[in-house]
């Protein structure tokens, strides 16, 4: 039935109105302007309403895809933002980050005709609509509650995308539940790490205080394994959820790295970010300045630095990677946006040294030449060097974005938690329990760095075994 409907002619997808490229390069104003509603009702009719929806299967969190689009082609935004929110408790952020066009899109039906149906595009459009119009749909995992004096205490050690769904989850039942987080400011990763023009800070702001809504409790400023301990927390909660994401950054290890205008990308977005360099002088705290900006990587964190320092005001900014565009593997909408911004792309290339003054300040990178050779064990072919192929490329500011690892501070101070070969939480892939009982753990710091809706995933998996567990 559903390959006779997807014979029918469809209307190419709505397309996103965004800045032009030479407006938005000098802003950190979100790039992408959404929908209008006339655009969000044009797109949603474009869905066949498949009697087995595949798009669903590729959601990690399992939002009914399409009848909330049902909805939306009809006009019934507040019914569609109940929906989603059935099983998403970020949408307006899932809507903007997550990689729809691998998930969700990915399993669409009309992908083969290359014109899958915008899902993202309309998640977002209905969560916006929500937080503008205040049409204030109750949450159907998440309704706004009264907490209970004897209600059962859960602990989220973390307040990133995983933490967050696990505490609505858990809330949204009746459970008290209190969030731990390090920085001054919660949202972890999608405060620190994302930039503005991708996932505006007061977006997430509602999301969380929805949250707060239901009952959810941030103490912050306080580090997981220094100032909160797993073992102690278990004498005063009755479950402990960990997710601290995985931020230490991962290094070249080639000479001059310790140079003055060398950065991971976490410090240099979390200056960015966090400390609101966006907005110097409003705000006092400026970030390293750059001219000639390379960096090094080809994720999204890449192309995220790299437009940063493009809007921080640099005159030059270069993406440098060991492999060839068809290998990158960020999002292929932000490639484009960077590059349309005037990001420029150094392919098949590797960093040999940097190249610093008598004072130790960066002034360039010795670049190797590389070309690909056979398969590596990951099945892409492995970039190897052109013997005597090296060019010096003028840099003042490097940013390292090669991917981060398992912070120890909190692991090392719960030896007892179970940990793999590569250093992260090993958690029972059904219910997020850990090695410890009712300690469950979930995202970054059990998969390693994944994307945002996986993090939620795990999140929402923990927080209904955490549910089933402690509610009477």
């Amino acid at each position: 039935m559903e390959t006779k409907k997807s014979a029918k002619t469809v209307a190419p997808r709505v397309p996103m109105p965004c800045q032009p490229p030479h407006v938005r390069a000098h802003n950190f104003d979100e790039v992408a302007l959404g929908y209008t509603g006339e655009m969000a009702m044009q797109e949603a009719s474009r869905c066949l309403q498949c009697k087995k929806p595949r798009c669903v299967t590729g959601c990690p969190v399992e939002v009914p895809i399409r009848d909330f689009i049902a909805q939306v082609a009809q006009g019934n935004l507040a019914e569609a933002y109940k929906i989603i929110s059935s099983t998403n408790s970020l949408p307006a952020v899932c809507g903007r980050v997550c990689p729809q066009e691998n998930q969700c899109e990915g399993k669409c039906i009309l992908l083969a005709k290359g014109q899958p149906i915008a899902i993202g595009r309309l998640e977002r459009f209905v969560a916006d609509s929500h937080n503008s119009s205040k049409i204030n749909a109750p949450r159907a995992e998440m309704p706004a509650c009264d907490i209970s004096p004897q209600a059962r205490k859960v602990a989220c050690i973390g307040s990133g995308p995983s933490s967050l769904t696990c505490a609505g989850v858990c809330a949204a039942a009746g459970l008290k539940v209190d969030v731990y987080e390090a920085l001054h400011e919660a949202g972890g990763v999608l405060i620190y790490g994302i930039p503005a023009f991708r996932l505006p800070k007061n977006v997430v702001g509602v999301e969380i205080n929805g949250l707060r809504h239901l009952g959810v409790e941030f103490r912050l400023n306080h580090v997981g394994g220094r100032t909160v301990d797993v073992r102690e927390l278990l004498e005063n909660y009755d479950a402990v959820f960990i997710g601290v994401g995985a931020g230490l950054p991962v290094f070249l290890n080639v000479p001059g790295e310790n140079l003055v205008g060398v950065f991971s990308a976490n410090e240099y977005l979390t200056r960015v970010n966090l400390g609101r360099a966006y907005d110097f002088p409003e705000q006092d705290t400026p970030a390293f300045p750059g001219k000639n900006v390379t960096v090094f990587g080809a994720g999204n964190v890449a192309m995220d630095a790299a437009r940063t320092a493009l809007r921080m005001g640099a005159e030059s900014v270069h993406i440098v990677y060991r492999r060839t565009r068809d290998e990158m593997p960020a999002r292929k909408e932000e490639i484009e946006h960077a590059e349309e911004e005037g990001v420029k792309f150094a392919m098949l290339a590797a960093p040999v040294r940097f190249n610093g003054n008598d004072e130790m300040r960066l002034e360039s990178v010795t670049l190797q030449k590389m070309q690909l050779g056979e398969p590596d064990a990951s099945g892409r072919r492995r970039p190897v060097p052109v013997e005597g192929e090296v060019y010096e490329l003028p840099t003042d500011l490097a940013i390292v974005a090669l991917g981060t690892r398992a912070n120890p501070i909190l692991l090392d101070a719960t030896p007892d938690l179970t940990k793999n070969k590569w250093g992260y939480i090993e958690a029972d892939p059904d219910t997020g329990e850990t090695s410890i009982p009712n300690v469950f753990a979930g995202g970054d710091i059990v998969t390693g760095a994944a994307t945002v809706i996986l993090a939620m995933g795990a999140g929402r998996k923990a927080g209904q075994e955490i549910v089933r567990r402690l509610k009477p």
